[in-house]
């Protein structure tokens, strides 16, 4: 497996704005767009809880550490885990400065509540591997906290699910070489989109002059 430059390396949040609609993530990390709505500021709100640089709190056999820098070569990404909770196990691994053997299991802060796609939980999956690869362990499970539910849900991962996450970020990386930015695919999800007004779908259903007016002469 190819391992890539730390400059080559995308944004490990990414994947959740390309599972969303891959333009929205060409237009934010491609194009360097954004623009704020209620969503976001929301979603950042929901996030001061957990954005506490690297504080370590200790409750019996658990570490938490919050907004942990995580990152994987063979992914080429970087980001920030909200909160880890290192727990002890016998089948875990040794950490600096701690006595015993812990697993890591990270726990992904979100806005709302449960969503039926999958990019909460790409997200969360990407997190897994780039501790798999950095701590050298092996991870099944993670957590998605949702704030308007007030709690965690637990999330099962299988190997096949590690594999998704892996091809979506050969895709993401395939796009971010090539400098393009995919054409909106236009659905009810635009009315939420943050970029609706700097993307403007509706747009790419109109033909352009020229080829209204090749039509009409080959009439």
């Amino acid at each position: 497996m190819m391992d890539y430059n730390e400059e080559d390396f995308l944004l490990l949040s990414g994947i959740q704005h390309f599972n969303f609609c891959r333009r929205q993530w060409a237009l934010i990390h491609i194009e360097q767009q954004w623009e704020e709505n209620v969503r976001t500021l929301e979603g950042a709100y929901v996030h001061r809880v957990a954005d506490q640089p690297l504080l370590r709190e200790k409750r019996g056999e658990k570490l938490i550490v919050r907004a942990l820098p995580v990152h994987s070569k063979q992914l080429g990404v970087a980001g920030i885990c909200d909160v880890v909770e290192f727990v002890r196990d016998p089948e875990g691994i040794s950490l600096a400065g701690e006595e015993g053997l812990y697993l890591p299991f990270p726990v992904e802060y979100k806005r709302g509540k449960p969503k039926k796609d999958d990019s909460d939980r790409s997200q969360l999956i990407a997190q897994m591997l780039c501790l798999e690869e950095m701590l050298v362990c092996e991870l099944s499970v993670g957590y998605l906290y949702y704030d308007e539910i007030k709690q965690r849900v637990e999330v099962p991962v299988t190997p096949s699910d590690k594999e998704q996450v892996r091809k979506i970020f050969r895709e993401m990386h395939h796009y971010f070489q090539k400098n393009h930015t995919p054409k909106a695919k236009a659905g009810p999800h635009c009315q939420s989109c943050s970029l609706n007004q700097v993307c403007l779908p509706e747009m790419m259903n109109r033909k352009k002059v020229s080829s209204f007016i090749e039509s009409r002469l080959n009439e």
